[in-house]
């Protein structure tokens, strides 16, 4: 019989040999998920991009997929700029949370389908059943407008300048010839642009989307989206900074703009904040700024106390209000590159994640039946839409590789959430401001597409550098 010192002896041997083999194997998985990046080169891309002029940016978080796995990640600059107090000023982490613009709208539709599986919302039934009132287009009152026309904007909706108004109010403000926002029918498309068959981009539509989910939930949209599909996908984000819990607060970062109060742009003055700037500290709880990108004007701050839900889900912005990090980002990424499924839970169907990679609407040459933005955009899904690598719209210059997913551009802040269709390659990227105008400031215009030369320079790094390097 071995000795109790000698088998206590062997125990303690085998134990770290089985760490030593655990090690091994570990690093052996490593070294397969960082096979074929060419991690040196994305680096060095990456860093080139971070400054104060010019197509700079202040700060940059990217994270990548490639067959199912995290081979990249990578954070550069600041997500907040204290330039009186440089002490103050914070770095930009995998946990820095900005507000996503529109890449928020995945996460609107995450929650339509499901209460689509739930029996509870009919893509194609008329919107006017769940909202309580009539919903048409004066120029087409007869076409009745569907959930799956807002999901995919050919719903005949159109933003005019304001498509987020004060709590108290009710959405039909946008909609009937009295309402105060009804900007002389200036929400609705002019005939030639029929309902379920024109193509406009508008983010009323999710606004709209937004207000029907609290009416069948009877819930306000924020919270209903906390407790469901961010609690699923194991996301502390927030729409309203204010009711952040302190410690998620503290990763709330900054957009910026080289653009100060009066409107003037400078490249070579100071970062302004256009959005999440807290100099005097957390934002009070159940309290929200409209968000308006193109009337920065009217932006003040309501009360959210004694919100109806159901009435005016608008100024919660499902088109564009969520809080979000790139680490809270590629949870999403990984639910949709497992068809629906998030650590063993079924998030979504199936059927539901390809219903919204689905072509909704494909741009037609011919027949000019929608707005593509100049090949930015040449079709589009529920809430997603396809950047295909031979035309405008493709992230790569050169490597031909299809993606689908969505962008986001609002007060300086580009965003992007993709897949590689057919795969399980993707990912997610943040930046957080721009030295220069869009499309105002030559520089800003893409080289080989019709995205911004920003967006183009993150996706063509990551589609060469992973995706197509060897």
């Amino acid at each position: 019989m071995l000795s109790k010192k000698l088998f206590c002896s062997l125990q303690r041997q085998k134990k770290i040999l089985a760490m030593a083999a655990l090690s091994l194997c570990l690093t052996m998985n490593v070294s397969f998920a960082a096979e074929g990046v060419a991690k040196a080169e994305l680096d060095q891309e990456l860093s080139r991009m971070i400054g104060d002029t010019g197509t700079k940016v202040p700060g940059l978080g990217v994270i990548a997929f490639k067959d199912g796995q995290e081979v990249y990640s990578k954070f550069l600059g600041q997500a907040v700029i204290d330039e009186q107090q440089p002490s103050k000023s914070k770095p930009f982490t995998r946990d820095s949370r900005f507000r996503i613009a529109s890449v928020s709208k995945m996460f609107t539709i995450f929650t339509i389908m499901q209460l689509v599986e739930q029996g509870k919302l009919d893509l194609d039934a008329d919107v006017s059943k769940y909202l309580g009132f009539e919903l048409r287009n004066p120029n087409y009152p007869q076409q009745a407008i569907t959930i799956r026309m807002l999901a995919s904007h050919t719903s005949s909706l159109r933003d005019d300048k304001i498509y987020s108004i004060p709590p108290q109010m009710s959405l039909q403000e946008f909609f009937k010839p009295t309402g105060k926002f009804y900007v002389n029918g200036g929400h609705f498309a002019p005939r030639g642009e029929e309902p379920g068959k024109f193509f406009k981009y508008c983010n009323l539509n999710y606004g709209v989307l937004g207000t029907i989910i609290e009416k069948v939930t009877g819930q306000r949209f924020d919270i209903y989206q906390k407790k469901h599909i961010l609690k699923q996908l194991d996301i502390h984000a927030d729409y309203v900074p204010g009711n952040f819990r302190r410690k998620e607060f503290k990763m709330l970062g900054t957009v910026y703009q080289k653009k100060d109060a009066s409107g003037k742009w400078d490249e070579l003055g100071p970062w302004y904040g256009t959005q999440d700037e807290y100099k005097n500290g957390k934002p009070k709880s159940e309290t929200i700024a409209l968000q308006n990108p193109y009337d920065e004007n009217y932006q003040e701050t309501y009360s959210l106390k004694g919100y109806i839900p159901g009435t005016n889900a608008t100024v919660f912005s499902p088109a564009g209000g969520l809080r979000i990090s790139c680490e809270e980002l590629s949870h999403a990424l990984v639910m949709l590159m497992n068809n629906g499924t998030y650590k063993g839970q079924q998030i979504l169907s199936p059927e539901s994640v390809q219903a919204m990679f689905n072509r909704e609407w494909i741009y037609d040459d011919t027949k000019k039946n929608g707005s593509s933005y100049g090949g930015t955009i040449l079709s589009y899904g529920l809430g997603i839409y396809q950047m295909d690598g031979n035309t405008t719209a493709r992230f790569s210059r050169d490597t031909g590789i299809d993606l689908a997913g969505h962008t986001g551009e609002a007060f300086g802040l580009l965003s992007m959430l993709a897949l590689r269709p057919g795969t399980k390659d993707g990912y997610v990227y943040i930046m957080n401001g721009e030295a220069v105008e869009e499309d105002e400031d030559d520089r800003s215009a893409g080289q080989f597409s019709n995205n911004y030369i920003w967006e183009e320079t993150v996706g063509d790094a990551i589609c060469r550098n992973v995706f197509a390097h060897k």
